[in-house]
């Protein structure tokens, strides 16, 4: 097979941890990156646009993610398609799959994009939204960009499957600094506020949309893309499907539990809206490293299923779940302990006090930090098993385990424990029992696919040979 030798990754051969944190510093550079720039647009709205421009942009993520997280999913199994068929050294398979990613990019594009459009603001106001004209107007603008969306997502997803991370990571960096300077033009000079972050923001995913793209074309490895050749193979698409619909699916009903949560937010006001916004925009730098681990697991996996090499598989899970506790213990309890300076970037007056109370809004926001950073590497972990367990095929199983575990729990948990005592404080602990449940079942779910499944695969791959 040719290889890209200067981008490509064999994670079928030489020792795993210096390969996992070749793959996995420039995932985790690129969340970062992109999170910053995020940040800079939370400190434009939060500081020359107010509080109720930084909860309308803050409270829109959850409904957001609900209505593309189908689709995010599907490109997760792009990705395992990708790096299982380049694991085994099949480039035509390679190809097929490509191909076929990346047109479930564009249709995934024009849904999503048209039904977002279309439904934010009767969903918005389900969520009892408080400031729901500026946050129908900042949907209505993002999903008009929900094509390059899409095709960013997929197209990276792709380059990730052979181990590429770096070109990623240049791609946002590009489109990071377009989308930060066009924030500050149109919010500072313009006055557009929350249009001009869905303005930056939409411009922005276009240009990295088109990079990736123009990467994917001009590559001369197994992962060229031509876009003549842009079908739906019906195989790659089952493969696909397999393991990118459960996944998919879990992420949009993970949603729904952040959607009640938002919901429950809300009802406690403006003020708290805007703290917990910038909560858990800074919470974001943790996830983003501790995903970077979890990607890595999911291709590893899929690299060495593919090249029949069992043992290697079951000896990456052990070196990113070591791997992602690291970061999380480490990254959540490092950003708690600056929590205070960190939320004041994003607040335009952080003394300012909730009428209702009198707790000021910096105080919030440091409420929501210390029921999630300190134990956030328990959401690490349970990723990792879950990215692992999709990586060799299993992708219903860590879906029921996780909408279980997580997203039904914190349902039942906002409709009783929460209903019954309808405190701040109630509602944010919901977060580290659900993941250390759902950790645990996880693990004992690998358990028994490595000892029967697993097992039994190399069996008869050592059978053959």
């Amino acid at each position: 097979m040719a290889r890209s030798s200067k981008y490509e990754m064999n994670m079928t051969e030489g020792a795993l941890l210096p390969k996992v944190l070749m793959f996995s510093l420039p995932l985790i550079a690129s969340g970062i990156l992109q999170l910053l720039f995020n940040a800079a647009d939370m400190v434009v709205v939060g500081r020359w646009a107010g509080k109720e421009c930084l909860a309308a942009v803050g409270s829109t993520g959850s409904l957001i993610n609900l209505m593309v997280n189908v689709f995010i999913g599907l490109s997760v199994g792009g990705s395992v398609a990708v790096a299982r068929s380049f694991g085994a050294n099949d480039p035509a398979e390679v190809h097929k799959a490509v191909h076929t990613a990346m047109t479930l990019a564009i249709i995934a594009g024009l849904v999503v994009g048209a039904a977002g459009f279309l439904f934010c603001r009767p969903l918005l106001r389900m969520m009892d939204n408080p400031v729901l004209d500026l946050a129908t107007t900042y949907m209505k603008i993002y999903f008009l960009g929900m094509p390059f969306n899409m095709i960013y997502n997929f197209g990276a997803s792709i380059l990730r499957a052979v181990g590429d991370t770096k070109r990623p990571l240049i791609y946002l960096s590009i489109a990071g600094v377009i989308n930060v300077v066009l924030n500050l033009i149109l919010v500072i000079v313009f006055h557009l506020n929350v249009a001009g972050v869905a303005i930056a923001t939409v411009t922005s995913q276009a240009v990295s949309a088109t990079l990736v793209v123009i990467c994917l074309m001009r590559s001369h490895g197994v992962v060229h893309l031509d876009l003549q050749e842009l079908r739906i193979h019906k195989r790659q698409l089952i493969d696909i499907a397999r393991v990118g619909l459960p996944a998919g699916l879990q992420g949009s009903l993970f949603s729904i539990s952040n959607v009640l949560i938002q919901s429950s937010v809300n009802s406690f006001g403006e003020v708290v809206v805007a703290a917990n916004s910038a909560g858990s925009n800074l919470e974001g730098f943790v996830y983003t490293s501790m995903n970077a681990i979890h990607q890595a697991a999911l291709t590893f996996a899929s690299q060495n299923l593919g090249a029949g090499k069992i043992k290697r598989v079951r000896r990456s899970v052990w070196v990113c779940l070591g791997t992602v506790a690291v970061i999380g213990l480490v990254m959540g309890n490092l950003m708690y302990l600056f929590g205070r300076p960190l939320l004041s970037l994003y607040l335009d007056d952080p003394a300012a006090l909730d009428p209702l109370t009198g707790i000021s809004v910096l105080d919030y926001g440091m409420k929501r930090l210390f029921y999630l950073l300190p134990l956030y590497c328990l959401c690490g972990l349970m990723d990792v098993v879950v990215g692992s367990l999709r990586g060799v095929g299993y992708s219903v199983m860590p879906m029921i385990v996780s909408l279980t575990g997580a997203c039904l729990f914190r349902v039942v948990w906002i409709l009783t424990v929460f209903a019954a005592t309808p405190t701040l404080d109630i509602l944010y602990v919901s977060y580290p029992i659900s993941w250390a449940v759902t950790f645990g079942v996880h693990m004992l779910c690998y358990a028994f696919i490595a000892r029967k499944k697993l097992a039994a695969l190399e069996a008869r791959i050592e059978a053959r040979a």
